[in-house]
Parts: C-alpha cells; structure tokens; sequence
C-alpha cells in the first residue's frame, strides 16, 4: 500500500441551496477540508455559489437535479411530467416512483438537464469538468442513458457512479435508509455499461453513504478510505499476478457540510428541507476540518485534488 498514490476528491455538494451552506462550502474549501463542489443550478444561492467560486478559485461541477426543486428550463415551469400537482419536481422518491410507472417523459429529462448545463456555463463561465446527480437520480433506469447522452453532446469526461464498497457493512445505518441505499447501488451497477459506451469515466472507488450526516467522524472516514483501499487492491492482485508497485488510485468522497439552513431562506424553489435544517450539515462541517483528518492524508501519501487535475 506504500508505494500506492491515492488521489482523493472530496466534493461538497448542494453548493447554491442555501447562502449558509454556501458559506459552509467556502470555509470548508479555504480550511483545505474539501477540495472539490457540485453546484445545484436551482438552488436560491446558486448566482452567489458561482461568484464565490469564482472568487476563491474553487474547482466547481454540476449536480444536475431532477428531484427537489423547480426546473429552470422555460418551458417546463408550467406543464411537464417532471411535475407534480403543485407543479415542483416529484421528490426522491416521488421522482422514482413516477419513473417506475412510466410517467416521466425522458425528452423533458433531457431537456432540463441540457437546461440545467447551459445555465452552469452562464453562471461560472465555463461547462462542468464532471456532473453528477442530486439524491443519485442520474444512474436510475432511461435516465442513466439521456444523462450519459447529454454528457457526451457536451464533452463531460467524468460523473459518479455510487457503489460505495464496505456499504453491506454499515450496520448503524436503519434498514430504511439502507434499503434506499441498496437500490441507488444496484441501479450504478446497471449504469456502469451505459457509461462506458459514452466514454465516460468516474473516480475508482466512491465513499459518502456511509459517512453521511451523524455518521461522519474522522475515523469512519479512515475506515471507509482504508477498506476501500484494501478491496480494491486486493481484487488488483490477482494469484498469478502480483499487484502493481505502484499505481494511482482515484478516490471520490461525497460530503454535505454547511450552517443549517434557516427557513424560508433556501432550497429550489420550495424552501430547505429537514437535512438542510439539521445539525447534521454543521457536524459534517465540523469533522471535515478536523487537522488531525488532513494530517492523515498527507502520512499515507493521498493528495487532495478535483476532476480537472486527474
């Protein structure tokens, strides 16, 4: 494992949801404790997001966001699938439960996610060097394949495919959200050729289920960073061949530190929901800055980075 360079990009995502998870994001990038953001264009403080970005030179993406939310395509605002009888996105699971009835017209889905890289480029000046999805809506069934489309159209090289090893592991988390989990695990299994043939790519291990809200610490990182680093290189060493000397292995770590948002400030268009609101953002915060978390990177030679420097 010595001779293994590991680069890590830690994202922060939902950056635009709110003024205070903006000013969360900021510190967290200034603190060195990301290094990494992916910006949600329907988010109240997404014109805000872009500008500090832009200002603290922090490396920016897109999460495209189906889900939460308002569309900001014209012509969706008023009469599409994407909406439900209060005309905002259908929500997690509303979004999936209306896509398994087949009532989601995926030309809309496209539509709105070009929509959505358009106003990107508007807000920062540049299209996303990765794009991902907000509550993993990209790697679901018919959209994975208008996503990877619309990745392709615009030349963006990386996303992410949430399989997170170790996860059938985590025992602290509830079966509820486990079984969500599992599901947004096996849909980026069923991702994974659909990405390949649209020449896209992705970090080799990704981590963030299971460090989420109150289960973040410093060392549930480390586990989860070290596990997934013996996994991987385990499975490289086959009996016939020893492993590699030396090799880089990419690692993304998804996180969602900010202030907690104060209603009815925030959100995409229908205020912040309960984990905006929750302590649980301020203790993702609070743990990712921790010096004793960066000093760890730098003794087993993992450089933090973004999707511009792989």
């Amino acid at each position: 494992l010595r001779m293994l360079q590991v680069k890590l990009i830690i994202t922060g995502d939902d950056f635009g949801y709110c003024p205070r998870r903006n000013q969360g994001i900021v510190d967290c990038f200034l603190a060195g404790a990301i290094s990494n953001v992916s910006l949600l264009v329907n988010g109240s403080a997404a014109a805000d997001a872009a500008k500090l970005a832009r200002r603290y030179n922090i490396p920016i993406g897109l999460h495209a966001n189906l889900s939460e939310g308002s569309p900001v395509c014209e012509v969706l605002k008023t009469n599409s699938s994407l909406l439900n009888q209060d005309g905002f996105f259908h929500g997690k699971m509303g979004f999936r439960t209306a896509l398994s009835k087949g009532l989601l017209n995926m030309s809309e889905v496209k539509q709105e996610l070009k929509a959505q890289v358009e106003l990107f480029h508007e807000l920062t000046g540049h299209l996303p060097p990765h794009m991902d999805g907000h509550q993993h809506v990209h790697v679901l069934p018919e959209v994975r394949h208008v996503f990877a489309e619309v990745l392709e159209e615009y030349g963006i090289k990386y996303t992410r495919v949430p399989i997170e090893p170790g996860l059938h592991n985590c025992d602290w988390i509830p079966p509820s959200l486990m079984d969500f989990y599992l599901g947004v695990e096996e849909d980026s299994f069923n991702t994974v050729d659909v990405f390949t043939k649209h020449r896209i790519r992705w970090p080799d291990i990704y981590i963030g289920l299971s460090t989420m809200g109150k289960n973040m610490s410093v060392s549930s990182i480390w586990s989860a960073i070290d596990s997934a680093i013996l996994e991987v290189t385990a499975r490289a060493a086959s009996p016939a061949q020893p492993a590699p000397q030396s090799r880089t292995l990419t690692i993304e770590l998804m996180v969602h530190p900010g202030y907690p948002s104060v209603p009815p400030v925030g959100g995409c268009g229908e205020g912040p929901d309960d984990f905006s609101q929750s302590w649980e953002r301020l203790h993702e915060l609070q743990t990712l800055i921790k010096p004793e978390l960066q000093s760890h990177y730098k003794s087993r030679n993992i450089q933090l980075c973004s999707f511009k420097d792989l």
